[in-house]
């Protein structure tokens, strides 16, 4: 498996230049771009293709598959909480959020994060390692293969940080854009970052109609730091001259996320201060009751506080809406389904030693 390349992971172009180079015509790579994207295993059920090229393809090339460990489903609102295994023995997760307007999936991008914020589940073992494009729109697939259903929009906010794997990241929207594919619209797609400046001011470039959300969580770099190391790397004021320049490159708004932490973050000061450091950027507040996880003693703010938050930004001229709460019964929120089966396996393991 090592040696083979995985179809999953590649472009049309990438497999042009691998069909040229087993001495076949590339007019052949949008045939097995399609098939890739109907969700199939193997490569035996490309029924289009000569035995004689499925046999190369064998040889040289495999399909990434994720296994579904686990899947939990809300009795309240019908959110799906998939846990996976990956080839490797390695654990993700993925959200389906269904809504009217369509199905949602909040896809991982990393196998653990290694951002050290100390309100998240994923990443308290740290990161173990960057998942290929493929691994990332397997997800996809596999999630829409298992509910029959398309999914129309794709959120990268699940475990890891997306702009800690990059290119990957960047493949993968190449790929799930393609109009051979999946052929999701970028407008479609949001990206959450907790904040690295380098690659906010890159994507503003390269993809300028993707949705950008900023895990922001604190009005001011004592706190901040406090909660989120990356602040320390890339305090607020890089952060927002960052973003002033995507909105100025994009038109695009920036969505803030701000998960309300009772007594932490939560007061009407901190609300004041925040509309005062995000007033002249394009964007919205989006804020999100904390799910609370055992490894932290932060704990979620009461509702009536939540809603004085977005009372007081509104009224400082900020647009604020409240996340609702989806899957809240199965542990949706990112990391907290991974991190219980893997403690559950590291307890069997002590049981058997």
């Amino acid at each position: 498996m090592k040696n083979k390349i995985d179809l999953k992971s590649c472009t049309i172009e990438e497999l042009e230049v691998f069909l040229e180079n087993i001495g076949e015509k590339k007019f052949r790579a949008t045939q097995i771009f399609g098939w890739i994207h109907k969700g199939i295993e193997n490569i035996d059920e490309m029924t289009n293709l000569s035995k004689l090229l499925r046999e190369k393809l064998k040889e040289k090339a495999n399909i990434g598959l994720l296994k579904i460990e686990n899947v939990l489903i809300s009795k309240m609102d019908g959110t799906r909480k998939y846990l996976f295994v990956l080839e490797d023995g390695n654990i993700i997760e993925s959200v389906l959020m269904k809504y009217k307007h369509g199905n949602s999936i909040c896809v991982s991008s990393q196998v653990g994060c290694k951002m050290g914020c100390k309100f998240c589940a994923s990443t308290t073992d740290g990161v173990i390692r960057n998942l290929h494009a493929g691994e990332i729109l397997d997800q996809v697939l596999v999630i829409q293969k298992d509910i029959r259903e398309r999914i129309s929009n794709i959120v990268l906010m699940g475990s890891g940080e997306p702009f800690d794997n990059y290119e990957e990241v960047l493949k993968f929207l190449d790929i799930v854009n393609h109009p051979e594919g999946l052929n999701v619209g970028l407008r479609n797609i949001t990206i959450s970052t907790c904040g690295l400046v380098p690659q906010i001011l890159d994507f503003a470039n390269k993809k300028p109609q993707v949705t950008l959300a900023i895990s922001l969580h604190a009005p001011n770099d004592a706190l901040r730091s406090q909660m989120m190391p990356i602040n320390r790397k890339y305090p607020l004021d890089q952060l927002f001259e960052a973003c002033k320049a995507y909105t100025n490159k994009t038109n695009k708004r920036i969505t803030f996320e701000y998960a309300l932490i009772q007594d932490v973050n939560d007061t009407q000061e901190h609300a004041k201060e925040l509309a005062g450091k995000i007033k002249k950027i394009l964007c919205h507040v989006n804020l999100i009751p904390l799910n609370e996880v055992d490894e932290s003693t932060y704990k979620t703010t009461k509702t009536d506080r939540v809603k004085n938050f977005q009372k007081t930004l509104k009224l400082q001229g900020i647009e604020a809406t409240i996340r609702r709460e989806l899957g809240s019964d199965i542990e949706a929120a990112c990391g907290q389904l991974r991190r219980r089966y893997m403690k559950e396996k590291r307890n069997e393991s002590n049981t058997e030693e």
